[in-house]
């Protein structure tokens, strides 16, 4: 498995002859079956998959497989956060943020596991781009390489992405906000920990909580250092970082679809204080509430 701090694309060929248990990254990945067969298993249940097949997979998605004999695959990792960038820049008439972003890619990329069914003479023609993605990716990060791997990558999404299965999403012109893009995240990308992943779960479906690290390491049945080591490990970020993060996502999404007061949507999100919830909000998302706010109804209004 790739291993590194703040690529954005990493590409890796690999042929597999054993099972494969399922696990999930905190990456999108898209699966190019090269050549050979398997059953792959994931939320989409057991599917068979072969030359000229595509396994697209959402972040924190589990997948596992099984060859027939001998399967040859091209794995793209795609960071999350470089994948949300090119989302808000292709719907920005839309979109009032990264994190607004986030919600967006949720909603039209409802399905995490897909099957793309590209057939051989299609996947044929990109085969040489992939290739090369590898061959520029097996070095690291690499300034002088980073735009031609990113023409590579669109070119392979260019044929790739009309297959991906979206959901309708309705939104209008009036609904594009102005704010600032999130901070990047340093991590390396790795198997994720299944105690990582359960953590992160907690967090994420229920913010409002009064969340420790002990209360949160006992949530997964770890001590509190072993939990804050994988965490971050997994997420670049300690667990009580990764849940301001998570209230300023809900705070910024009440703020933009709610008529709920400021303090309301603060204390729905698990923030009492309003001067501690306004610097963290501020500090995820660069304006005070306040601020996020006005500058969308200002939009709104014009």
């Amino acid at each position: 498995m790739p291993s590194a701090r703040f690529q954005p694309i990493i590409a890796r060929t690999c042929s597999i002859r054993v099972p494969i248990a399922p696990v999930a990254h905190d990456c999108v990945k898209l699966i190019f079956v090269r050549a050979g067969s398997a059953i792959v298993l994931s939320e989409f249940g057991e599917k068979p998959v072969c030359a000229g097949d595509v396994v697209a997979l959402g972040a924190n998605t589990l997948c596992g497989s099984e060859p027939e004999d001998l399967v040859t695959v091209t794995t793209l990792y795609l960071d999350r956060d470089y994948v949300v960038d090119q989302v808000f820049w292709q719907h920005a008439e839309l979109l009032a943020d990264r994190l607004d972003a986030h919600d967006f890619a949720d909603e039209i990329y409802s399905e995490s596991a897909q099957i793309l069914r590209l057939g051989e003479n299609r996947t044929r023609m990109f085969t040489p781009l992939l290739d090369e993605l590898v061959a520029l990716s097996v070095d690291g990060p690499c300034t002088k390489r980073f735009y031609r791997m990113q023409a590579l990558l669109f070119a392979v999404l260019d044929v790739v992405s009309p297959y991906v299965k979206t959901s309708p999403v309705s939104r209008t012109t009036t609904q594009k906000r102005t704010g600032r893009p999130s901070t990047p995240r340093y991590r390396r990308l790795a198997p994720l920990r299944a105690e990582a992943r359960e953590a992160l779960d907690l967090l994420r479906n229920a913010p409002a909580e009064g969340w420790t690290l002990g209360r949160l390491a006992a949530g997964v049945h770890l001590s509190p250092s072993q939990l804050g080591r994988i965490f971050v490990d997994a997420y670049g970020k300690t667990p009580m970082t990764y849940l301001t993060t998570v209230r300023a996502e809900h705070l910024a999404r009440l703020l933009r679809e709610t008529d709920l007061s400021i303090e309301a949507a603060m204390r729905e999100v698990g923030w009492r204080s309003r001067g501690h919830a306004a610097r963290m909000f501020r500090h995820a998302v660069g304006v005070t509430p306040t601020r996020y706010r006005l500058m969308i109804r200002q939009k709104a209004a014009a």
